[in-house]
């Protein structure tokens, strides 16, 4: 009984990291309640495959951490982009496609990660949290194209949410604070039912246990520009665990190898494979579950196994999917702000030791986050450039990730001569 509830602990704490991705992707896609039933419910029971793979050791994958894996918001953005360019099936082709690189390169991804240090992912992270912003706002109004967008009720509501996840961000502790974003859902969901705004057909008509339906969604395509979105993201998301994979080795006083690492990134392939195959999302290490081992000093990789099993019972009910596709637009949007919030925090995180480091990583930052956001607000400025090139500045995200990679490159890798500037600034600084 103990075990169940300490497992039972770490599923409310991704929770809301878990249902908020296919909630906020099916609804800017323009989903049928039944789509985005199936999605949720997918999604949550691919969550707890995830993680079992994950905690399970074998000389395949596996890295044998207490770890939960859980949709990276890193992807988002991009999933949204893609399917509003290309349409649905193209996202679940550029999943699977990443998911086959992940898996083949992350034998060598030790390698590989020097060409993205923490002024590169800090940098697309940050990119990938301001163009969520808009997504965000547009659906604390009501949704983009809703009859009363903007309305009082709608403003008053998305921020009402917002603020009781700020309060009780700020006045609970541990567990409780580790799921304020779900409790705000809740809480919102609540006074908007008062409200008479939340309507309950789409738990009365769903199912009490459905099958996973492999490609959902229909057959996936592949465009070019989607997959190389992708496949940044997995970079990005890689990068991401390695830092949770260090942080629970620390934890459990394991040293971990360079056949560890490659273990546990193969796992994470396997998962975004399978999440292209049963149309769910690509799948990363949840930090926020680091945390709560922290806080409980509950190590045994048995407990994440039963979180798991739950989130894999859970997936195969869609009637408690459902009920997560009642919670309103705005009070979606009023979370959505403190979750989008929280990924440009984690990037300008990421990005404050470097910035201070060189005048050359400022200038990465800057024309990175520059192009991506500009491209992310003026899209059409590349339009007339030929096709093979647009795959590379289409997309906010990939004009900004691109940018970063190479400027780092420039900076960085190429053998260069000191600067007489840099030199004395180096002297007036000692």
């Amino acid at each position: 009984m103990k075990n169940a509830a300490l497992g039972l602990q770490h599923l409310l704490a991704m929770y809301a990291g878990a249902i908020l991705v296919p909630l906020i992707v099916g609804d800017a896609l323009g989903l049928t309640t039944e789509q985005l039933t199936y999605l949720v419910a997918i999604d949550i029971l691919m969550c707890g495959v995830a993680t079992i793979l994950q905690v399970l050791q074998n000389r395949f994958f596996g890295i044998g951490l207490p770890v939960v894996l859980g949709c990276t918001f890193t992807a988002v953005g991009p999933m949204i982009a893609i399917g509003a360019e290309y349409g649905i099936t193209a996202i679940y082709g550029a999943i699977l496609v990443s998911g086959l690189f992940v898996f083949l390169v992350g034998r060598f991804f030790g390698k590989l990660v020097r060409f993205f240090p923490p002024v590169v992912t800090g940098s697309v992270v940050t990119i990938i949290g301001i163009t969520l912003i808009p997504v965000a706002i547009n659906n604390m109004g009501g949704g983009e194209g809703a009859s009363d967008f903007g309305s009082v009720v709608n403003i008053a509501l998305s921020f009402g949410t917002l603020l009781f996840i700020i309060f009780m961000y700020r006045f609970t502790k541990g567990f409780i604070k580790s799921i304020s974003i779900l409790l705000g859902l809740i809480a919102g969901t609540i006074v908007a039912a008062v409200m008479g705004m939340v309507k309950f057909q789409a738990v009365t008509d769903a199912s009490y246990l459905h099958l996973p339906h492999p490609f959902y969604f229909g057959t996936p395509t592949f465009e070019w520009s989607a997959i190389v979105t992708m496949i940044l993201v997995a970079i990005v998301s890689l990068v991401e665990s390695t830092g949770v994979y260090f942080a629970l080795g620390d934890i459990t006083e394991r040293k971990l190898t360079e056949k560890d690492l490659g273990n546990g990134y193969r796992a994470e392939g396997l998962a975004i494979i399978l999440g292209g195959i049963f149309n769910a999302f690509p799948y990363t290490a949840f930090s926020q579950n680091v945390g709560l081992i922290q806080m409980t000093g509950v190590k045994k990789k048995r407990i994440i196994m039963i979180t798991g099993a739950m989130l894999i019972t859970l997936g195969f009910i869609p009637k408690i999917a459902a009920v997560t596709t009642i919670i309103p637009t705005p009070v979606l949007g009023g979370a959505m702000i403190a979750m989008f919030g929280m990924v440009i925090s984690q990037g300008i995180k990421m990005l404050g030791p470097v910035i201070k480091e060189s005048s050359e990583n400022a200038m990465i930052i800057a024309c990175s986050v520059g192009m991506g956001l500009g491209v992310t607000v003026v899209p059409e400025i590349f339009a007339k450039l030929p096709n093979s090139i647009q795959i590379l500045t289409s997309n906010g995200i990939v004009a900004g990730s691109v940018t970063a990679i190479l400027l780092n490159m420039l900076f960085h890798m190429l053998p260069h001569k000191k600067s007489s500037s840099s030199v004395v600034l180096k002297e007036q600084e000692i």
